[in-house]
């Protein structure tokens, strides 16, 4: 059963009535909690993302309003996590055996995107057809040398700029 996961949701929650409620810092603390317990990937993680205050300058003006407006963000915070704790007490934990295959995903996009057909699948056919380690590390650094020198560095970019990247970094 997933006791822990359900108690920290429950606390987080509970984050919700503290006086001086911070809806940024909430957020960002809940989503690296959803990120853990569902993965990076959760439709949940993308749904306390949406939450937004608005900081227009008429909803600031309208004093009896801006605190409703909080408060419907704060409902919605709390509909999320409530049925994350639902999901959680009949289903359990998700399997996420899955995620191993969005990191290669990852990479496997960045190289499609910033290559072109030809050195995609000459590196695919160094990487697939040779056979010792060292000889695999040396050929595709040749490889890669040979390339427009910004190409690397895209490659890189692309990975390091992902999503599902940056929110495995925040963990």
């Amino acid at each position: 059963m997933a006791k822990k996961e359900i108690t920290i949701l429950r606390k987080q929650i509970e984050r919700l009535n503290i006086k001086d409620f911070d809806l940024e810092a909430w957020k960002k603390f809940t989503i690296v909690m959803l990120a853990r317990i569902f993965g990076d990937t959760s439709e949940k993680i993308r749904q306390i993302e949406s939450i937004k205050y608005d900081y227009s300058s008429w909803a600031l003006r309208d004093t009896s309003g801006s605190s409703a407006y909080l408060d419907s963000c704060k409902k919605l915070g709390r509909k999320i996590l409530e049925a994350s704790i639902e999901e959680l007490e009949a289903f359990g934990l998700p399997d996420k055996s899955g995620e191993d295959d969005a990191f290669f995903q990852i990479i496997l996009d960045a190289l499609q995107n910033e290559l072109k057909g030809s050195q995609f699948r000459e590196l695919k056919n160094v990487i697939l057809k040779t056979v010792k380690e060292e000889d695999i590390i040396n050929k595709v650094r040749e490889i890669l040398n040979d390339y427009d020198t910004g190409v690397p560095v895209d490659i890189l970019t692309s990975i390091l700029t992902d999503t599902i990247f940056k929110h495995e970094l925040s963990r």
